[in-house]
Order: structure tokens, then C-alpha cells, then sequence
């Protein structure tokens, strides 16, 4: 699969009745809420200082606020893999194994050095076996509140895990980060994941024009693809604060009114927050295992972390972990998103933000110090 055929798919899905112009969506980057909010995400944690892509690609208009994904660099290869996923009912508890190798193939990773989408992201990660079981509620229930997006969100169909919109700094990672043709790459111990819907996942379609299951989340709710009631192609603002909504569906053989999500090609993609309980064991187990750092190891989002000569710029030397920006943003006197705008993409250079935030660089590296 080449940057030409990922292109057509995209052309072929507008073409399908999206209510999108992909060639302009909208960037998620600022859309981090504290509670849900509709088209945003109420992400469980960021980690601002950690790695990501290395520069915007040309397919990014910062200036609008848009990117166009049908000109994004994809990662070139067709690598076909041993796939192993099944779901079986086992009272009351829908059981999922896999070992994370897609259905379909994949690009080539680490990125090709000679690939376009290595000029922007050389994520050096190699898709790796896991071995991956979480039991999910059959039926499940909406809990009296929403719950905040963890990373990992659950599977899609494809036996692949599904993260949440967010690269690991708190970008719209489907916008920044390069995947493959199927929207899907490695993070640092080898586990492949997507972070929306899959080009590769075929959207079928149920009688009435309904989108079919593609997934399911770590809550036992299914995700369906972007297609509605009636055949209406769905955006982030048809849906609720979690990206999901109730009408009737055909859930376990039965039509039943029920909770979904739906998948669409506008930001958080998948779901902003989540409707139901989940385990913290469960994203943990589909978060991968997570290498030791220091150790010549792949640093957050599979890049690597600084070494001797590679400290961040503007970084107090030996300072390790990411900052709690709440608690740096309150002793700043500042909103969160205020300072997360001000340090900017990462690796932060402190000079830049503190005269953005128009503090002393002394006063920004001690608050961040003492948040840590």
C-alpha cells in the first residue's frame, strides 16, 4: 500500500456520503477538556514533554486549523502478519484474545529512511507479537458518569488495539503522526494500534443504512462506523460528549435501545470520553508492556528520550518524568490549556515558553520542577 492507494480510499470514503471535507478537517490539537464536551476529549493523561512526530508535514495548515488527509505521507510497505484474534461469550463476559497482528497488512516499520513519511516521523518501533486477553461486560450498563478517555480505548475487528486521538504529548495524532495505509503503527514495545477507524476495515452496512459494529471499547459498548440512522453520515457534533448516542441496534441477536459509539472522520474520531465503567487493569494490559527508561529504550510514543547531548532545550539537566501541568498551570495562576499552549510542541524549549507566557524561565522550570 502506497501514499496513492491510502489517498483513493480516503477520496472513496468522501465519495460515500461523509459529511467532511477532507482535504480541510479540522485539527484537534487545544481539544483537551477537563470534563466531556462535545468534539473534544476528556483525555485520562498527556505527557506533554514526550516525544511525537518531528516536524508538520505540508498536509497541516496551522494557520486554519485544518489538515488535509488525503495529502498526509503514509508509511510504504505491505507486510503481511499471522493474525490471531477471537471473542467468545462466556458468562456474561464477552472474552477477547489476540496477539495484535492485524488482519490485514501493514506498512514497514521502523519508517523507511527513504520514505516521505520519514522526512516528519522516524517512528523507529517494529511491529511485534502480544499477548493480549480482557473480558468485557456482555451488556453493558451506562454509569452514573462519564469517565475520562484512557490511551488505550479497546479492539477493532481488525484484532487490532484502538488508542484514543492523542499522540503521547496531547496532539491530534491522526493529523501529526504518519501511520500506514490502514491508519495503524507500532508504539515503543511493538504493539500496533490505530487512533481512528481503519481504511481497512470495510464499512459495512446493516438494513436502513446503519453502520456495522467495528470495534468494541473497554467499556462493552460497541463502536459502530460512521454511517447513522437512515443512512446519516455522522460528525462529532451529532453525537454526545463521548461521541456516542441510544437508539436501537441489534445487540447479542436482539434489537435492543442501546448506548453505541460511532466512529466518524472528524476529531476525537472514536470516543471523547467513556460511558460505561472500565477496569484500569484492562488498559493497562492493552497498553503494552512498557520498556524501562535510561535504558537505550524508546521514550513515550516510541521516541527516543535525550541522552548525554540531547537534553531538551531549556531543560534543567537530570530533570526525568513528565510535569502535572494542573498542578504547574495552578501555581502559575494560569489555565492548563494556557500553558500547554505556551510550552508548544515538544521538546519545549523554556526560553520560548516563559516569554510566551511572559513569566522568567526561572519561574516556568521551577513550577514544572515542583509538579513533577
Amino acid at each position: 500500500m502506497n501514499k496513492m492507494a491510502a489517498t483513493m480510499a480516503l477520496v472513496c470514503a468522501s465519495q460515500m456520503g461523509y459529511s467532511h471535507d477532507l482535504t480541510a478537517l479540522p485539527l484537534g490539537d487545544g481539544k483537551l477538556s477537563q470534563a466531556p464536551k462535545v468534539g473534544w476529549i476528556w483525555a485520562c493523561h498527556v505527557e506533554p514533554q514526550a516525544g511525537g512526530s518531528q516536524r508538520d508535514g505540508p498536509w497541516i495548515n496551522a494557520a486554519k486549523g485544518t489538515y488535509d488527509a488525503t495529502a498526509k505521507a503514509v508509511v510504504p510497505g505491505q507486510v503481511a502478519w499471522p493474525s490471531q484474534f477471537s471473542v467468545a461469550v462466556q458468562q456474561e463476559r464477552r472474552v477477547f484474545t489476540s496477539n495484535d497482528l492485524p488482519s490485514h497488512a501493514t506498512g514497514t516499520f521502523p519508517v523507511p529512511s527513504e520514505s516521505e513519511a520519514y522526512r516528519y516521523d522516524r517512528n523507529p518501533n517494529r511491529i511485534g507479537a502480544q499477548s493480549l486477553q480482557v473480558a468485557l461486560p456482555l451488556w453493558p450498563v451506562l454509569a452514573a458518569q462519564a469517565s475520562c478517555a484512557p490511551g488505550a480505548l479497546g479492539f477493532l475487528l481488525t484484532g487490532a488495539v484502538l488508542f484514543n486521538a492523542l499522540d503521547a504529548p496531547g496532539r491530534d495524532a491522526v493529523a501529526h503522526e504518519t501511520q500506514d495505509a490502514c491508519q495503524g503503527h507500532p508504539q515503543e514495545s511493538g504493539l500496533y494500534h490505530y487512533h481512528s477507524l481503519s481504511s481497512c476495515l470495510p464499512d459495512k452496512r446493516e438494513p436502513g443504512g446503519h453502520s456495522a459494529l467495528v470495534g468494541y471499547l473497554l467499556d462493552g459498548f460497541g463502536l459502530y462506523g460512521p454511517f447513522g440512522e437512515n443512512g446519516q453520515a455522522l460528525a462529532s457534533q451529532d453525537l454526545d460528549e463521548c461521541h456516542g448516542h441510544i437508539h436501537s441496534i441489534v445487540w447479542e441477536g436482539k434489537p435492543v435501545a442501546m448506548y453505541h459509539y460511532h466512529a466518524t472522520p472528524d476529531f476525537p474520531y472514536t470516543a471523547g470520553c467513556l460511558r460505561g465503567s472500565y477496569n484500569r487493569a484492562d488498559v493497562m494490559a492493552l497498553s503494552g508492556p512498557r520498556p524501562e527508561r535510561g535504558q537505550g529504550m524508546p521514550g513515550p510514543a516510541g521516541r527516543n528520550p535525550p541522552g548525554p547531548g540531547l537534553a531538551r532545550p531549556g531543560a534543567a539537566p537530570g530533570m526525568d518524568g513528565p510535569p502535572d501541568l494542573g498542578r504547574a498551570a495552578a501555581q502559575l495562576g494560569i489555565s492548563v490549556q494556557a500553558l500547554r499552549q505556551g510550552l508548544g510542541p515538544p521538546p519545549p524549549d523554556l526560553g520560548a515558553a516563559a516569554a510566551r507566557l511572559g513569566i522568567s524561565v526561572d519561574t516556568l522550570r521551577s513550577a514544572l520542577d515542583a509538579a513533577r
